[in-house]
């Protein structure tokens, strides 16, 4: 399993107990991420309990899920939702904000196993992608068909099964959630379209490359996951605060994405390496460097190069140092932005952690 990356919690919650407070904060928050993992491989369980009764071949479908799940994973939304419920005051004994985060973590399986088709991806924490898997278990069969098409389509129905999950367990969250939920889906399911037809188009636009990071994967990471939290607490006066916290850091995410899909260790990110540069992703990085060097189209889109002459001609460039200026600049926005918010400094200090965290991982 990969390792967790999980907030620090913060101290001074004035706890009354005598226990440190540090200490106390630290067993609540890794107390509520347990219990995620165990609602979710509950739930999971359960479901493939029920559905081995109507058929053997209709557990697949769960076990690929499950697989997924019991792979690790960063955990970053339920972390992000349950800081920003209990900096909101929340009650880490309510059981609804665990359902809220197992539904996003659960909507975050959904997305990657869609995403891993679009991006005709083979690995995914290190394992075989569920498209992959099922193409190679059609071809060793036999099966009549298309072996792509069939795992393909296996996936699209997996991933499908993974969203229908996720709309039940946040069904059990407490009901101020859903306005958020509800958007944080619609903005996910755009990004994602907006980022294919980015990649289809190739045409460079730094500002529509911004935008797809924003939508297709910061908001729906942080800023929305946060704003969950503090909904679930019944604090929706922190909206702007997290809002303009979650912009900042979410973007910052996906620009180290980006840079560790181009320059990242496939064997510590446990998905290959230059994916954006074979699938034509225009993301922020490509779309600076090729507005200073035309050529970097034709090493992309033309046959007979490598993504390793990608790779140099972006550091000629200098836009990767350039790229590090700017999530350095985000953080600090995304932290200023909390310096003045209605909640204790002890969650000011864990969630500027927590910024540092992700913006600067290494996988």
């Amino acid at each position: 399993m990969t390792t967790e990356v999980t907030p620090r919690p913060a101290a001074g919650t004035g706890t009354g107990t005598g226990q440190d407070p540090v200490s106390s904060v630290r067993r609540i928050t890794d107390d509520l991420l347990r219990r995620v993992e165990q609602r979710m491989r509950s739930f999971l369980a359960a479901e493939r309990a029920r559905h081995a009764e109507v058929d053997e071949r209709a557990v697949l479908a769960v076990d690929a899920l499950s697989g997924l799940v019991d792979s690790g994973g960063k955990r970053i939304r339920p972390a992000f939702c349950i800081t920003g419920y209990l900096a909101a005051g929340g009650d880490p004994h309510d059981p609804g904000i665990v359902a809220a985060a197992a539904a996003l973590e659960m909507l975050h399986v959904s997305a990657l196993i869609h995403d891993d088709v679009l991006d005709d991806s083979s690995r995914r924490r290190g394992q075989p992608t569920v498209h992959a898997v099922s193409s190679a278990q059609h071809e060793a069969n036999g099966w009549q068909g298309e072996a792509r098409r069939f795992g393909e389509g296996v996936a699209i129905l997996v991933g499908d099964l993974a969203l229908v999950y996720s709309a039940e367990l946040i069904s059990q969250a407490p009901p101020q959630v859903l306005a958020e939920w509800h958007r944080l889906r619609s903005e996910l399911m755009i990004g994602q379209y907006l980022d294919v037809a980015a990649a289809a188009e190739f045409a460079v636009d730094p500002r529509l490359s911004r935008r797809i990071a924003q939508i297709k994967s910061g908001r729906y990471t942080i800023r929305r996951p946060l704003v969950v939290g503090a909904r679930a607490a019944g604090r929706a006066d922190l909206d702007d605060a997290f809002t303009a916290y979650g912009e900042a850091l979410g973007e910052a995410f996906q620009l180290r994405d980006d840079l560790l899909d181009a320059f990242g260790d496939s064997a510590q990110t446990g998905k290959p390496s230059g994916q954006d540069f074979t699938q034509h992703k225009m993301t922020l990085l490509l779309a600076w460097a090729m507005q200073r060097d035309e050529h970097i189209r034709s090493l992309i889109t033309e046959p007979g190069h490598t993504p390793d002459e990608v790779r140099a001609r972006l550091l000629d460039t200098g836009v990767p140092e350039d790229v590090e200026r700017h999530i350095a600049a985000l953080v600090e926005r995304g932290c200023e932005a909390i310096a003045d918010a209605s909640v204790a400094p002890v969650w000011r200090d864990e969630l500027t952690d927590m910024a540092v965290r992700v913006a600067y991982r290494d996988k």
